[in-house]
């Protein structure tokens, strides 16, 4: 699965990729669809958006912010793994929290100032879709 990765260096060989205001943008897999974007901060207007289509994620300062309820704590450390595979997967990595049966996160995108971004909705998105095949709730 294709993925965003934006750098002001040359791009890895390999990848598809263009320059795009100054950045190096690659593809990304957004909602079955490839798209190459630059790597920006979203408006406000835009995380309030994009939240909007994520039941359960809140804007928490300059990050968007979600905590999960699990059956066990086996079953909360099993989700922090599958998402520690997905963020590998991204390379974009969020702050993750374990409790006895809570996994809470919190993502914003570091190379563009602490901002949220297009990326953090990706993550945001792929860790809903897994979630509830952990019983998340």
């Amino acid at each position: 699965m294709p993925f965003f990765v934006a750098r002001p260096d040359p791009p890895d060989q390999g990848r598809e990729s263009g320059t795009v205001a100054g950045w190096q943008a690659e593809e990304i897999r957004t909602h079955g669809r490839n798209v190459t974007m630059p790597l920006e901060p979203l408006s406000q207007k835009d995380v309030e958006d994009r939240l909007a289509e994520l039941p359960g994620w809140s804007l928490d300062g300059d990050r968007i912010s979600r905590s999960y309820r699990l059956g066990s704590h086996f079953a909360a450390a099993a989700l922090v793994v599958h998402i520690a595979r997905v963020q590998d997967e991204l390379d974009h990595h969020s702050d993750l929290t374990l409790g006895y049966d809570t996994v809470s996160l919190t993502v914003n995108t570091h190379s563009v100032g602490g901002a949220v971004t297009e990326k953090d909705f990706e993550l945001a998105g792929r860790v809903e879709e897994l979630s509830t095949g952990h019983g998340a709730r």
